[in-house]
């Protein structure tokens, strides 16, 4: 029976079979009940297209190559959203009820998804299986919605379905785009990845449940509202006492991931870095994580950096360019030579910078180069930065010190198109060394990398150099650092651009601990033994890298 002390507006609404839909009993006008609807799907696609985001974000982050995951999530996705629309249509007799259903699962389900992927993450060591099955569900649920929106939305105003559509969906798409903004821009700087999921989860369920249990009450029997009610309350106790302990949470699953001790956390505009080790002591101990990949391993990091740098700084080196390096430990072994006029290091994390200038130990480890006079900083991304007309025939030496090109955000760093800038910002007989990541493990990487230097015109010597740590990601059961990890391998090219430069260092130079020409000799003739040969150059519109 319907409350008669209600107003309400009977419209014939005919289902399928001929059967007509029961009238809409409103406490507002015909009119505003549209606008609530139409705020709803407003706040609902907001929502939907956060969750979205939020698995794209953490599926990069936490298992890597972002076009891989972004194409897993995605497609996923809208194929659950097909599933969800049809499975609507068993919902259409009870439109309201089933929408704050829906609406209560997907602000459950979305809410905590984050949470969910990073203890996957963590303590099972594998994200995968959760974000695809997080993308299917939440998309089944996001696939339901217009159904019963449409539905609902007749209800209080018979019209034409063509213009019922066109409502709908402009409300969706505008909402969606006002989603898009708030994740990248105020969600994830200012809350974070958890509690930001779990602040879209608590508006979801409110705005759900206020539409149903307030605009289409009267189609509810009493047994359904106050089920609806103690669903919605408990989705929102759930939410809240998650987001109370999502710091806790935090600490202990970084503990479970990175082992030892975190001592800094924190999620920049562009990473998430996150140190490890004691605040005082051997800076040996330290670890350096961004976003999750050891960039910086105390342990043997000299290894890298030397075999980095001083090959490439046999030769003039009065002005040198670092790129990347923002920890300040290439650019520490480059001003060992007392001759350098200039540094300049092009960092587009202002974070790593700040890290390396205040951490302690850190800073203890690069050798305090911040404070030398000869060092300058730029905070701008590296490809835009060099095709400036001033970097033109400025430097004597480049040292690229990028994160592996195998990450998709580093692609670019690793083109024919970067290169060929590299090497217009080198003086006559100027000199380029390139981290071209892993030659053991990944030698298509690396042998790509070196034939994107000769398309640039450069021409190169490659080498390889050992060490225990070559920037993957820490797992759940391993602790990076310690002495039973597996060694690993760096790959580097060293590039001339009139020449191919002899690989050697110079006898005197100042602080070398592990490198010598002979070593380099030996390292160079093993790398060719791996050469593939009539690989294609990286370029911008077709990278190569995987």
């Amino acid at each position: 029976m319907i409350d008669r002390s209600v107003p309400r507006r009977v419209l014939p609404a005919p289902e399928p079979g001929g059967r007509a839909a029961l009238p809409a009993a409103l406490p507002v006008r015909p009119r505003t009940g549209r606008l609530l609807v139409l705020a709803t799907v407003f706040v609902c696609a907001a929502c939907g297209l956060v969750y979205e985001l939020e698995l794209l974000a953490l599926g990069s982050y936490l298992i890597g190559d972002s076009v891989t995951q972004a194409s897993v999530v995605l497609s996923v996705m809208v194929f659950a959203m097909g599933v969800g629309s049809l499975l609507a249509k068993r919902l259409r007799g009870r439109p309201a009820f089933g929408f704050a259903v829906i609406e209560a699962g997907l602000a459950l389900l979305g809410g905590l998804s984050a949470m969910a992927l990073y203890a996957s993450f963590a303590w099972l060591g594998e994200s995968q299986p959760a974000l695809v099955a997080f993308s299917f569900a939440i998309g089944v649920l996001i696939g339901a919605e217009i159904p019963l929106l449409m539905v609902l939305i007749q209800r209080i105003r018979r019209q034409d379905a063509g213009v019922a559509v066109a409502d709908l969906f402009a409300a969706d798409y505008v909402g969606a785009l006002v989603g898009g903004l708030a994740f990248p821009f105020l969600l994830l700087p200012v809350l974070g990845q958890l509690t930001g999921a779990m602040l879209t989860g608590t508006v979801n369920a409110i705005v759900g449940a206020g539409l149903i249990l307030w605009l289409f009450r009267c189609d509810l029997s009493p047994r359904s509202r106050w089920l609806l009610i103690a669903a919605n309350l408990t989705v929102l106790a759930l939410l809240a006492c998650a987001t109370l302990l999502a710091d806790d949470f935090e600490r202990v699953a970084r503990r479970a991931v990175y082992g030892g001790e975190v001592r800094v956390a924190q999620q920049t505009g562009v990473q998430e870095l996150v140190l490890t080790g004691p605040a005082t002591g051997s800076p040996r101990s330290l670890d350096l994580f961004l976003d999750g990949r050891l960039r910086v391993s105390g342990y043997d990091e000299y290894r890298y950096h030397e075999a980095l740098v001083h090959p490439a700084m046999t030769g003039p080196h009065a002005r040198v360019l670092v790129l990347g390096g923002g920890d300040g430990l290439a650019a520490r072994e480059v001003l060992r030579y007392r001759d350098v006029v200039s540094v300049t290091v092009v960092e587009l994390d202002p974070g790593v910078v700040r890290l390396a200038r205040t951490d302690p130990m850190l800073s203890a480890l690069n050798g305090r180069v911040y404070e030398d006079p000869r060092l300058g900083v730029v905070t701008r991304d590296a490809f835009r930065w060099l095709r400036q007309p001033a970097a033109r025939g400025r430097y004597d030496v480049i040292v690229s010190d990028l994160p592996d090109p195998g990450i998709t955000p580093s692609t670019k760093l690793y083109s024919q198109e970067f290169y060929g800038l590299a090497a217009r910002a080198l003086r006559p007989g100027g000199r380029i060394a390139v981290h071209a990541g892993p030659l053991a493990t990944r030698p298509r990487t690396y042998w790509t990398v070196e034939a994107t230097l000769r398309a640039a015109g450069l021409r190169t010597a490659p080498y390889s150099a050992g060490g225990r740590l070559s920037g993957f990601a820490a797992g759940p059961d391993r602790s990076p650092g310690t002495a039973d990890t597996p060694p690993q391998d760096w790959g580097f090219v060293l590039a001339g651009r009139d020449k191919a430069p002899e690989l050697r260092v110079d006898r005197d130079t100042p602080g070398l601990r592990s490198l010598t020409t002979q070593s380099l000799k030996d390292s160079a003739r093993d790398a060719e033994r791996t050469r593939m040969a009539g690989l294609p150059p990286s370029t911008l519109p077709h990278p190569r890298y995987s």
